[in-house]
């Protein structure tokens, strides 16, 4: 017999959909991570956390913690959430050891990991290393052996720092730098080469495979296309070698004949006669020249001396072609600038392109003298 429904009477999915409904007004509706009280919770937060509270660097955590809040509602799997959080910290921990040694200038050295300890390229690489930390510079490597382990037995376990990233076939550490704090280990490649180019003020290549070309071309494009700040580069090898000749006879040939680099650009790197050469390159660079920035349209160049204003209107004038607009002047620190204030200045609009006569520049702030009242 069949049932016969009454009007007001409720059947089962009549009361389902009344659950669900109960069940979704029982649950608060989620908020954007862009949500104004959601950003007053993070900044609370920052603030419990840090002891800092509407600071520029409070901002930019801010920033982080919100991106981060977005990734799932961004529909990201659990592999590149993995990938982020693991750079993130790894980047963290990175910056955490190398901030404990901000003040020595620190020179990567990239070779191959298999140079034997009796070829003339290992013995080179020892050679060099030593001369810098004889010059109070710290060495960054890669932590393995060949060039890498050669690089950390100049100046020796105190004064080098090993990036090392975990690889299936080469996964111990040299030696020298086993054990040290100064030992960071990467997962990822990207992140070390990051650590490798931004904690350097120079970078010194010696003969090695892929790797080493691939480090090799990164840090030439990043200073040719000014993403990162001007450093030298020096290519060194040891006695009779050819590996760095026949290369920059290709790149000549091949890149700079066809027009695929500027005529410029070879002056962004140095090829060195021997070890003494490279490190006398290296510490020339900063023998008035400290660093530079770009302070909003300005490209503000530090200098360890004042330079005399007719060196300076000589130095307008051979590089007008970079000078977007304006003069170039000597004056003190910008509004916005927090560090090394007082130092001397030389200022101008760069045309922010030709990155290698922005270097050519730094050569001849460096071959003049000194102003003397």
């Amino acid at each position: 017999m069949a049932l016969i429904e009454r009007p007001g009477d409720a059947g089962p999915d009549d009361a389902q959909a009344a659950a669900d409904a109960l069940a979704a007004q029982a649950v608060p509706a989620l908020r954007r991570a862009d949500d104004p009280a959601v950003l007053e919770r993070i900044d609370a937060l920052i603030a419990d956390v840090t002891g800092k509270k509407g600071t520029f660097d409070a901002r930019l955590v801010r920033d982080l913690v919100q991106a981060a809040l977005k990734l799932i509602p961004d529909g990201r799997d659990t592999g590149e959430l993995k990938l982020f959080t693991n750079a993130v910290k790894e980047l963290r921990y990175a910056h955490r050891i190398f901030g404990k040694y901000k003040d020595p200038h620190k020179v990567t050295i990239f070779g191959s990991a298999r140079t034997p300890e009796t070829h003339p390229d290992f013995l080179a690489c020892v050679d060099f290393s030593r001369r810098m930390a004889q010059e109070g510079w710290m060495v960054i490597t890669g932590a393995g052996m060949g060039i890498m382990a050669a690089g950390h037995m100049g100046p020796g376990r105190e004064a080098s720092f090993g990036v090392a990233i975990r690889l299936p076939f080469e996964t111990n550490a040299n030696p020298v730098i086993a054990g040290d704090e100064k030992l960071i280990l990467f997962r990822y490649f990207f992140t070390r080469k990051l650590m490798f180019i931004s904690q350097a003020e120079a970078v010194a290549l010696f003969p090695g495979g892929f790797g080493t070309l691939d480090e090799a071309f990164e840090a030439l494009t990043l200073v040719q296309t000014g993403k990162s700040t001007p450093l030298p580069i020096v290519m060194c090898e040891g006695e009779g070698g050819d590996y760095w000749r026949t290369w920059d006879d290709w790149a000549r040939i091949q890149l700079l004949d066809r027009g695929w680099i500027s005529p410029e650009d070879p002056s962004i790197y140095h090829i060195a006669t021997d070890p003494a050469d490279a490190a006398a390159h290296i510490t020339r660079f900063y023998r008035n020249y400290h660093s530079s920035r770009y302070v909003r349209d300005d490209f503000v160049i530090r200098l360890q001396h004042r330079l005399r204003d007719d060196d300076v209107a000589r130095l307008e004038s051979e590089f007008s072609s970079i000078i977007k607009t304006g003069s170039m002047v000597q004056g003190g620190p910008l509004e916005g600038e927090v560090d090394h204030l007082h130092l001397p200045r030389l200022i101008f609009r760069h045309s922010r392109s030709r990155y290698g006569l922005l270097r050519r520049l730094i050569d001849r702030i460096n071959d003049l003298d000194p102003y003397t009242p």
